[in-house]
This record gives C-alpha cells, structure tokens and sequence, in this order.
C-alpha cells in the first residue's frame, strides 16, 4: 500500500515532529478500512443457478456431442470449470429438486416424483438455500419449473384463490412457476401466490382421479393430437398436446408451450434488471428438455434429431439470454454461475415425439449406462459447469462431485455458520468446487425410486431392490440397473457397468453397504466425510 510504504521511509529518516507521524499512521489505517469496506461491498456474489431438466451427460457439445451444438453453455464451460463426474442427487426430478434446495437426501422424507395437485414436501419449517441467502441479504427467486408441491396437503389447492404455501414460504422473494411439470395440469403460469390473467368467470379446478370439465382429452380425440401419448399423459388435451391429470376451466390463464423460452427469459431478466442493486440468488429451474417438447418456432429444425434436439438448442439460447443481460448489466463477473442438470437423459417418457428414432450417432448420456430411473451412472452423472471469473480459473475436474453440497459451499463461501439440523448431507466442498485440481468427493449416494447405489471413489456398489421395474426397459428404453441381487463395478476399467464383479469382492460389497447404512442413520451434519 503506497500509505504503508510512506510510513517506512518515514521511520528510515529522522522526523523531527511526532504528529508528522501520527498522521500519516491515520492515512494509512484510513486507507486499509476504505479498502476493507469496498471489498466488503462485493464480498457477496450474486448466485444464478441453471437447473435443466433431464439433459443428460453427452447432450451438449462440450461433452463431446456433435449432432447438437451448445455455444452459450460451452462458452461457461471453457471459462469455467466443467465437471466429468458430478451428479444429480437422485435419478428423478423432484428428489434431486428437493435435495439441491434442502442439502438433504429425498429418501429421509421419502420424496418421490410428485403429482400436479400434491402438497408441497419442503416445509416452511425447513431450513433451505433460499432461506439462507435471504437472511443474510439476498433478494432471492425462482423461475420455470417447480413440481416439488403447493399447499399443505390438509386441503384440496383452490387454485382460483391465493395458492400457498409454496416458494415464497421457504425463502423465495419471487416466483414464476410452472406449477408441477409440463406434461401435467394445471397448464397455467403461478405468480407468487395466483395463477396468472385467471378470469373470475372461468374458474379453474384440476382433478387426478377422474375426468372434470368438458375440454377433449388424448384417449377420446387422439385425431386432436400433435403428438401421440400413453396412457398416463392421455388425459386433458390443451394447446394439442393432452397432459396427466384433467383441468376444468380456467382458458384466460392457459400457457402455449411455445412460448416458455421468451416468457420465463423474460421473468428471469426483469428479476436480475430489478435488483441489480444488491446481491441475488436467482434459480433458474427449466422445462426443457422435459417432455413434452414442444420449441419455439424459432428452433424448430435447429438439429436433425427432432424436438428434443430442437429443444437443447433453445435451451443454450435461453442460457446466453440470461448470461447476455448479467453482461449487460455488469454483473457477470461478480455472479457464481452453476449450470447442471437434474437427472440424466431419457428419450422416450410418455409421448411419442421421434426423438428414439431420430437420434442418430447422439449420445445422450455419454458412454454411461442407464439414463432417467436407473442406478446406473447414467441416471444421476450430469453436466456440471461452474463459471465465476473472479475467484475460479478454467479448467476440467475429474473430481467425484455431488449437487447436494451447493448449499453448504454456498455458506462456505459467504462464511455462513451452518446449524447441526441444517443441510444435513450438504457438504463444505468449496476447494473442489472452485479449484479443478482439487477433490471434492470420495463417497455419495445415488438414488434411484427403487433402490440406492453408492459410489466410493470409482467403485459402485447397488443395493438389491425388492423388484425390478419393468417398465423402464419396456416404455422408457433405458436399463434400470435395478436387480435383486448384488452389483458392484470398478468404474475405473467399466465406466459402462457391463461386468458385475459383486461376488469377486464381498469383502468391497460389504463395505460399501455399511458405508450407505452409516449415511441413511446420519441425522446431524457431518462435514467434510
């Protein structure tokens, strides 16, 4: 510091006035705390999490896919760090939602993949990372998908009525929500507590068990469709595609699935312009690439590979969207940017839109097995891209990486002390995080709605289910991974989990199974494992 360095040809000449000295001493200490409050101001990131959904390992062109191309999630890869064997928490949506948000396992709860009507499974007891971030200064919100449940479950959700509690409840500012999913109704957009441009004179009312209303539906007019459906998504047709669950009412308010892309950009951008002012946690949850995939007009045909590969595209563009008005704003550089996935990849998920028969050479989950369900790599390892020029150079980590310890290195890095009941299976791992050449893991669970797998290292172990769910194979196309009997691999020289080698290594299996057994039992935090 130049006051500090005054200070010391001051002492190596002989001064004649001790006040001389004392104030270039208060110079100097004045100095050190305008510096010390200026880093102060900016001592906080603001946060933006992209949480695609079901986008596998290999669905963008930084992970080696060439029948697609992702320039804007490539460009944070490259200046980034991009993770090879990060995972999703669980193999499905709404677990890895609810533990990404919680830092605690879907299975202490049993969450499992949730109807469109079901009551919220995060409380508003719970601690959570918005609710964190808020406390400690943050403006916070939510964008895109939700389906992790709205109103307490003690009654039915009045949808023609304030709709709570949901995520202003744990600790959002602001939402804009697709209530569930996609493929279920309500298909309508949830502002904070009401459904949006809902007419008082056309109620809206949603049912699970039977049909209500008189809109067509997908097993009764199939000549109405856009794309055919199973028996589970054949139920309330709206905008040509027919949804899970029946909706009565409620035309004022229905969504066009076109136009996701511009009105949840739109959303996630007015939020950031907003409150550019102070430090924000923006979680950007999107549809895409969920079924069904409908693409705007202006990324149709953008592949070869049909709609889903049409709908990757759009969601690179929303990415550089948002990542584009950071810059704008001047923000970029001071912003942590995450960008994962919340399970692997599946093709076919219930309605028949030619992405199995389009896929070509594409990979989509790399060279791992399973996908979207299963216990094998390829449900739970997913792209992970971290992106924060002030503090993390590029580079590419091999570093076995969970989801679920976002929200304890978030706290790590903002030096939030973490109570005992708090995140409970979030760990600080901020070094593996933000330093490719670090480790962050050596064990995590991978879930799956039939059974648990563990990695250690690179050996997996899956723990025998009660049965195997057959529809996976039959109308998902993807290997469960799901036996009865015992599985280990050594990734290390099987990363395709091809060879079982659970009877060479009992002793492994064993291991490992008291290793999963001493994790379901933790009810305390536990860092750094």
């Amino acid at each position: 510091m130049s006051n500090l360095t005054n200070l010391t040809n001051l002492n190596k000449v002989k001064v004649s006035s001790i006040l001389a000295i004392s104030l270039s001493v208060l110079c100097a200490c004045s100095a050190e705390v305008v510096q010390d409050n200026q880093q102060k101001s900016t001592d906080k990131p603001n946060i933006v999490i992209f949480y695609v959904d079901d986008l596998g390992w290999g669905d963008l062109s930084s992970y080696g896919a060439t029948q697609v191309n992702t320039p804007n999630v490539d460009a944070l890869a490259a200046n980034g760090i991009r993770f090879t064997d990060a995972h999703s928490s669980s193999a499905t949506c709404t677990p890895s939602r609810y533990s990404l948000l919680t830092g605690e396992h879907a299975f202490r709860k049993n969450v499992k993949i949730l109807k469109g009507d079901a009551a919220m499974v995060i409380s508003p007891e719970q601690n959570t990372l918005p609710k964190m971030l808020k406390n400690n200064g943050y403006q916070t919100a939510v964008v895109g998908k939700w389906h992790l449940g709205l109103g307490d479950g003690k009654k039915d959700i009045d949808w023609n009525s304030n709709v709570l509690p949901g995520p202003l409840e744990i600790g959002f500012d602001y939402s804009f929500l697709l209530p569930a999913t996609g493929d279920r109704v309500p298909t309508v957009y949830l502002e904070n507590h009401q459904v949006l441009n809902l007419s008082k004179d056309d109620p809206l009312y949603v049912n699970y068990q039977e049909k209500i209303g008189n809109r067509p539906t997908g097993y009764e007019n199939r000549e109405l469709l856009r794309q055919n459906a199973d028996s589970q998504h054949d139920k309330s047709i709206i905008n040509g595609i027919s949804r899970i669950g029946w909706m009565k009412g409620g035309k004022s308010a229905e969504w066009v699935d076109e136009d996701f892309p511009l009105v949840l950009t739109e959303r996630a951008n007015n939020f950031i312009s907003n409150n550019q002012e102070k430090p924000f946690f923006l979680f950007f949850s999107f549809h895409d690439i969920h079924v069904p995939r409908v693409p705007n007009e202006k990324f149709k045909g953008a592949t070869k590979m049909g709609v889903r590969g049409d709908a990757i595209v759009q969601m690179d563009w929303i990415t550089g969207e948002v990542v584009n008005h950071l810059k704008a704003l001047d923000l970029l550089d001071n912003t942590l940017v995450i960008f994962t996935s919340d399970n692997g990849a599946v093709l076919t998920d219930g309605y028949d839109d030619d992405a199995l028969k389009l896929i070509g050479d594409h990979k989509a989950n790399g060279v791992y097995n399973g996908g979207k369900y299963s216990a094998f790599e390829g449900g739970t390892r997913v792209p992970l891209i971290l992106y924060y020029p002030k503090q993390v150079k590029a580079g590419v980590s091999d570093s076995l990486t969970s989801q679920i310890d976002i929200y304890a290195s978030i706290s790590q890095l903002l030096n939030i002390e973490l109570g005992n009941d708090e995140a409970i299976d979030s760990q600080k791992k901020l070094n593996g995080f933000f330093n490719a050449n670090e480790e962050a893991r050596d064990v995590l669970i991978e879930e799956t709605p039939f059974t648990l797998a563990i990695r250690e290292n690179n050996w997996k172990y899956i723990r025998p289910a009660n049965r195997v769910p057959k529809f996976i194979k039959t109308k998902k196309n993807i290997n469960s991974g799901t036996s009865t009997g015992v599985q280990l691999y050594n990734l290390d020289i099987d990363p395709s989990e091809q060879s079982n080698i659970a009877h060479k290594h009992p002793d492994i299996v064993a291991r490992l199974e008291q290793k999963m057994v001493n994790i379901e039992n933790q009810s305390k935090r536990v860092n750094d494992l």
